[in-house]
C-alpha cells in the first residue's frame, strides 16, 4: 500500500473531484459514511456522543457523521468552533443539513463552556485534519487538553488534531488528541509509523473512501506500507525435484563466549526459513552447544576459544549474517575487516557487527552494494549520530541509502525497511510482545535464510520483516505477548509461512 503525504492527499482528492466526477460535498458524505458505519460495528447506540468540530474540512467530516450517526439512533451533541465565523463550503453545508434534523449544535465563537464527559460517552474529534501546519496554542490546546483529560472515549476523524501528517519534531504532545482510534481516510499517515506519535493515535484503520484508483496507482511516493496479501505474490513455490542446493548456503558469523544462544537463535530461525544448508562459525567454546542445539547445521570452529577471530570463505556461499553476539573484541574488529572484502554474496550486518562498525567508520567505506544492516534506533545513533525525532532518523536512513546504495532494516514498532532507492517500506505485522532478549537474531537469521534462495535483497528484506511479525502476532495470540520468547517466533515461523501463502492463493 502506498503511503502518501498530506500535499499528495489533497491532489488525489482534487483529481477524484475533477475525474469521478464528484462534488466535493458527495465525497465529504461518502468519507462521513464510512466514518459512521465504522463506529456503529465498534458501539451500539446507548452510547452517547459529542462531536467537536472545526471549521475546515475536517469538521464538514464530523458533522455530517454526526447527522448520520443521529440517524442510526445515537444522542448526539455537537460543538462546532468557529470563532472568526468562517467555515470551509463543505463545512457550512453539513452545518445546515444537521441542524435540519433538529440535532442538537452548539456553536462556539466566544466563550466556552465544556461540556461534563464521562468514561461511557464517545467524543469524536473533528477539530483539525492532515492539513494543520502549526503547533496548537492558547484556546485550542487547552480544549485538547480537557479532551484528553476527561476519560471518554476518543475517536479522531483522519488524523488526531494537533498532529501533523509528516514531522511532528516541533508540536507538543500534549497538546495533541489522544484518541482510542483513529479512522484515517484512505491512506495512514506518515506520522503513525514514528515512535513519537504513534502511541497518541491508538489504534488505527484505514477507511475506504473511493479516491481515484488511477491517480493512486500512477502516483509515485517513496513511502510504502507491506501488507501480507500484497506481499505474498513475491513467495517462491518449491519445485518437487530440487535439492537442498537449490536453496542455498547460509554462512552464520556469531556467538561469543556467555552469548551462544544468538548464534543459535540466528542459524535456527535461517534453518526454519527455508536455507538449504546453514553453516555456523563461532568461537571454538560454542562447539558442543552448536553440536547439541543444531544437529541440521554445519559448524566450523574458530581457532580462538571464546571469540571470533577469523572467518574463513573457503566455502562458496550464497549469503551471510554476520554478527549476533560476536562481541567487541579487537580480534573480532580485525576479522571483520578481513572479512567484508572477502564476501562476495548478499549479507546482512546485525547487533555487534553494526558496533564494530560504529567503532570503526573506515569499515563502512568496505561494504558491498545492497548490503544490509539491521540497527534498532540505539544502534542506528551509534552508527550515524543522534536523531532528535524518529522523523529526522528516518529521513537520515534515506538519505544514507541513496548514498551509499545499502538497505537499513531500521527495527521498531513498525519497522521500516529503507531501500538503496531511498524509498521506506513501513511492516504491518509483530507486536509490543516481540520486544524481547533474541527477537532481532531471529529476524537477522530469517533475511539470511531468504537471500540465500536467491531473493533480492529489497524482498528479503521486506518478507523477512514481516514474516518476523507473522510468527510473533501467532505465537502471541496462541499464548499472550508477556509469553513471546525468540524462540516462540521461530516455532511459529511454519505457520507464518503458511498463512502468507494462503493469501498468494486467494
Amino acid at each position: 500500500m502506498k503511503i502518501f503525504t498530506t500535499d499528495i492527499i489533497k491532489e488525489i482528492d482534487r483529481y477524484t473531484i475533477e475525474n469521478e466526477p464528484i462534488v466535493s460535498v458527495d465525497l465529504m458524505e461518502r468519507a462521513a459514511t464510512a466514518v459512521a458505519n465504522a463506529i456503529a460495528a465498534r458501539w451500539g447506540n446507548e452510547r452517547r456522543i459529542a462531536v467537536f468540530a472545526g471549521t475546515g474540512n475536517n469538521g464538514g467530516d464530523a458533522l455530517a457523521a454526526a447527522r448520520l450517526l443521529d440517524e442510526k439512533g445515537y444522542a448526539i451533541e455537537t460543538y462546532l468552533f468557529n470563532p472568526h465565523r468562517r467555515l470551509s463550503p463543505d463545512c457550512e453545508a453539513n452545518l445546515e443539513r444537521l441542524k435540519a434534523t433538529g440535532a442538537t449544535v452548539h456553536e462556539i465563537v466566544e466563550e466556552f463552556t465544556p461540556p461534563r464527559l464521562s468514561p461511557d460517552m464517545l467524543v469524536i474529534d473533528g477539530l483539525f485534519g492532515s492539513g494543520l501546519n502549526r503547533p496548537l496554542e492558547k484556546a485550542y490546546a487547552a480544549l485538547v487538553q480537557y479532551l484528553n483529560a476527561s476519560g471518554a472515549t476518543i475517536v479522531s476523524i483522519d488524523i488526531p488534531s494537533g498532529m501533523a501528517g509528516e514531522d511532528n519534531g516541533e508540536y507538543r504532545r500534549q497538546n495533541m488528541i489522544h484518541p482510542a482510534l483513529t479512522l484515517t481516510l484512505q491512506f495512514p499517515k506518515l506520522s503513525f509509523f514514528t515512535a513519537e506519535e504513534s502511541p497518541l493515535g491508538g489504534e488505527w484503520e484505514i477507511l475506504d473512501i473511493g479516491l481515484h484508483p488511477d491517480f493512486i496507482r500512477e502516483k509515485e511516493t517513496p513511502y510504502h506500507y507491506t501488507l501480507p496479501e500484497e506481499a505474498a505474490g513475491e513467495l517462491k513455490l518449491r519445485p518437487r525435484f530440487s535439492d537442498k542446493y537449490d536453496y542455498g548456503h547460509l554462512l552464520v558469523a556469531a556467538g561469543s563466549r556467555g552469548m551462544m544462544g544468538a548464534a543459535v537463535i540466528a542459524a535456527r530461525a535461517a534453518l526454519h526459513s527455508g536455507a538449504g544448508l546453514v553453516s555456523l562459525h563461532t568461537p571454538a567454546c560454542g562447539e558442543t552447544i552448536i553440536q547439541t542445539a543444531l544437529p541440521e547445521a554445519l559448524f566450523s570452529a574458530d581457532r580462538h576459544a571464546n571469540h571470533i577471530s577469523d572467518v574463513p570463505t573457503t566455502r562458496r556461499y550464497d549469503a551471510a549474517v554476520i554478527g549476533p553476539g560476536i562481541g567487541r573484541h579487537d580480534d573480532t574488529r580485525y576479522a571483520l575487516s578481513q572479512l567484508l572484502p572477502r564476501l562476495s554474496c548478499p549479507t546482512v550486518l546485525d547487533a555487534d557487527a553494526l558496533n564494530l562498525l560504529s567503532e570503526s567508520p573506515v569499515l563502512f567505506g568496505q561494504l558491498a552494494p545492497q548490503t544490509i544492516l539491521t540497527p534498532h534506533h540505539r544502534e542506528f545513533d551509534r552508527l550515524f549520530g543522534e536523531s532528535a525525532t524518529q522523523y529526522e532518523r528516518l529521513q537520515k536512513a534515506r538519505d544514507i541509502c541513496l548514498r551509499h546504495n545499502i538497505i537499513i532494516v531500521l527495527k521498531g514498532a513498525y519497522t521500516a525497511v529503507v531501500a538503496g532507492d531511498g524509498s521506506v517500506h513501513f511492516n504491518s505485522t509483530g507486536n509490543a510482545g516481540m520486544a524481547t532478549a533474541g527477537s532481532g537474531d531471529a529476524l537477522a537469521g530469517i533475511i539470511g535464510a531468504l537471500l540465500a534462495q536467491h531473493y533480492t535483497p529489497l524482498q528479503a528484506s521486506t518478507l523477512g520483516v514481516l514474516l518476523h511479525g507473522m510468527a510473533g502476532d501467532l505465537a502471541a495470540r496462541e499464548e499472550s505477548q508477556e509469553y513471546v520468547t525468540a524462540g516462540e517466533i521461530i516455532r511459529h515461523l511454519g505457520q507464518a509461512f503458511t498463512k502468507l501463502h494462503s493469501y498468494r492463493n486467494q
